[in-house]
């Protein structure tokens, strides 16, 4: 039996928020207030994630940033800060990773093994795609809250849920 559900807000960034970032995900505001009424749901069960570039460049994430310098930049960065809309719901938990995913040691130990996961956030393709498989292999129970997720194009989005429904019933889209 898995536990009762904690709220993981993936990577709700500036970097993800502005309309002039390469990495704008477009209905990025309109996934406030689903995650706002999630919060409220979950009473102190809540997890923010932020996206970080790694310290040091190394394999394919030299590349990557090369691709889209932009992001590499020191990961104490304003681009890197939670909107004011999150960041003033100073919620209980924080966890920051250089990895796209944000399943590993850090989060497991703010929730435990084989929880359950509610994801909101962005990106659906990229962010929350990586941390619901890594969490679903990991034992966990994870729901997508496809409302107060948002992806970097309509497309896209539909696309991440779709393949995220394939992993029923380890994930489930919560529409």
């Amino acid at each position: 039996m898995t536990s009762q559900p904690w709220l993981v807000v993936v990577d709700a960034q500036r970097i993800f928020a502005d309309p002039a970032s390469e990495w704008c995900a477009p209905r990025f505001a309109e996934t406030l207030g689903p995650i706002r009424a999630l919060v409220d749901e979950h009473a102190g069960r809540v997890v923010q994630t932020r996206w970080v570039p790694p310290h040091v460049r190394h394999g394919s994430w030299v590349a990557y940033l090369e691709r889209f310098p932009f992001a590499d930049r020191e990961q104490h960065d304003p681009v890197f800060d939670l909107v004011d809309e999150i960041a003033e719901l100073r919620l209980p938990h924080t966890v920051t990773e250089p990895t796209f995913g944000k399943w590993g040691e850090r989060l497991h130990d703010v929730v435990g093994a084989d929880a359950h996961l509610v994801l909101a956030g962005v990106a659906t393709d990229c962010c929350v795609l990586s941390t619901a498989l890594a969490a679903a292999d990991a034992g966990c129970t994870v729901e997508v809250a496809a409302a107060a997720c948002a992806g970097s194009s309509d497309e896209a989005h539909e696309r991440a849920l779709a393949a995220m429904e394939l992993y029923a019933p380890q994930v489930t889209i919560r529409r």
